[in-house]
């Protein structure tokens, strides 16, 4: 399958999408969109045990793409409709996946683009990224789940004043207030990211799954029900090769070899 607005990669079992329209800052335009959303469905099934997402050029993403591709203002009247259409399945198609993402922070992740970059299981940014929840600037509402995203990581003040001042939040402070996992240099991005995935795309991906949906779940569960859900997945996890191969690997004083399975 060919993209317009992204590129697609599998090998080594990591797969990697990256938004690619550098010359308006990857902005999201509903094509995009669905793209995105059909490139992590085929992720999953072409069998990749992890993925990457990242930008082309110098951003991230900049966020929704307020004027298209002719002159001026192209969003529809109702935005709650475009919210619904595009930026909806996009969302749940990360939340949805069985295998963990990494987010490659290369440049600015503004607005929606924040949305996406901090719905990565593991988020990765580059020293001179910055995040920006810019849509008061613009009269809008935060969308795409970065309310939720930026309160349960920073909390509820940090998220206020994230959203009612649309200011930016340079790479150190962005890890600092739990928002991103690590800061690196610019050039060392790409290695360390691939270095994650790799160990992942190796790791034990049925359980790697279950951790990533059962953290999410335990964020608005009370502590019984992460209990049932813990006692759920470890019965599932238990029943796999991966751990099979893992109590072998132990008790010969070896290294497992997890297949995904």
């Amino acid at each position: 399958m060919t993209y317009e607005t992204l590129l697609y990669d599998l090998r080594d079992d990591v797969a990697t999408i990256t938004l690619n329209r550098p010359d308006r800052m990857n902005a999201l335009s509903p094509r995009l969109l669905d793209e995105l959303t059909l490139a992590l469905a085929r992720a999953g099934a072409e069998g990749a045990r992890a993925l990457v997402l990242t930008g082309s050029g110098k951003a991230f993403c900049s966020g929704a793409d307020l004027i298209g591709d002719g002159d001026g203002v192209s969003m529809p009247d109702d935005l709650g409709a475009l919210l619904e259409a595009h930026y909806f399945p996009a969302v749940r198609a990360i939340a949805d996946l069985d295998i963990p993402v990494i987010a490659a922070i290369n440049g600015p992740a503004v607005g929606a683009g924040l949305s996406f970059a901090l719905a990565a299981d593991i988020t990765i940014m580059a020293r001179s990224a910055y995040l920006m929840l810019a849509f008061a600037n613009i009269g809008l509402v935060p969308d795409a789940g970065a309310t939720w995203l930026v309160a349960k990581s920073a909390g509820r003040a940090k998220a206020l004043e994230m959203a009612l001042l649309g200011e930016r939040v340079e790479a150190q402070q962005a890890v600092d207030l739990g928002l991103v996992t690590r800061v690196v240099d610019d050039e060392a991005l790409t290695g360390e990211v691939q270095a994650i995935a790799t160990r992942l795309a190796k790791g034990p991906s049925i359980a790697l799954g279950f951790i990533r949906k059962q953290v999410a779940a335990a964020l608005n569960q009370t502590l019984d029900e992460v209990l049932e859900t813990e006692k759920v997945n470890q019965t599932a996890a238990g029943r796999t090769a991966d751990f099979r191969e893992a109590v072998a690997a132990f008790a010969q004083k070896r290294k497992p070899e997890f297949k995904g399975r």
